[in-house]
């Protein structure tokens, strides 16, 4: 996560409301509710051999890291506007379909940033070995994808938002 520090992250409306909608319950709610485990704790007396107080610490600054890696997040996004995208070039925010050109097998990815992938349901990075070899390339196109156990053959057929 440490590149996501350092340079702008690409990301859709969709998952751009998404870390902002965790930043709020972080913030809002699970910050009164580690503060109220830690006066809970402090409350059992004695903090140097507290159990209790040592997790709701460690919480605490668990927390704090998630949220200010989310602000990071929120403060270098640069969410992919739909009426900015082309729709005859594969890039964030739109559907790909390729054909896998040694199985025939057909198969349609979301192009999305990095914090919204999802191979699982379809949506895959601009930072993976698929999104960055497909981004830029147009219907037709032939490309070769290096993934780990070799290569895969890819025809795009279709582009679409």
């Amino acid at each position: 996560m440490a590149e996501i520090m350092n340079e702008e992250l690409l990301l859709t409306q969709e998952g751009y409301d998404k870390i902002v909608k965790e930043h709020e319950e972080l913030v809002s709610v699970k910050r009164a509710e580690v503060a109220e485990r830690l006066k809970e704790a402090i409350s059992y007396g004695d903090i140097s051999e507290n159990a209790e107080y040592d997790s709701a610490k460690n919480e605490q600054a668990e927390l704090e890291e998630k949220i200010h890696k989310l602000e990071t997040m929120i403060r270098k996004a640069k969410i992919v506007q739909e009426e900015d995208v082309k729709g005859d070039v594969v890039n964030v925010g739109l559907k790909v379909t390729v054909k896998d050109l040694d199985t025939n097998e057909e198969e349609t990815f979301a192009i999305v940033g990095a914090t919204e992938s999802d191979p699982f349901n379809g949506k895959i990075s601009t930072e993976s070995s698929v999104g960055k070899t497909l981004i830029g390339h147009k219907k037709g196109d032939k490309v070769i994808v290096e993934i780990p156990d070799g290569f895969i053959n890819y025809e795009v057929v279709e582009i679409s938002k």
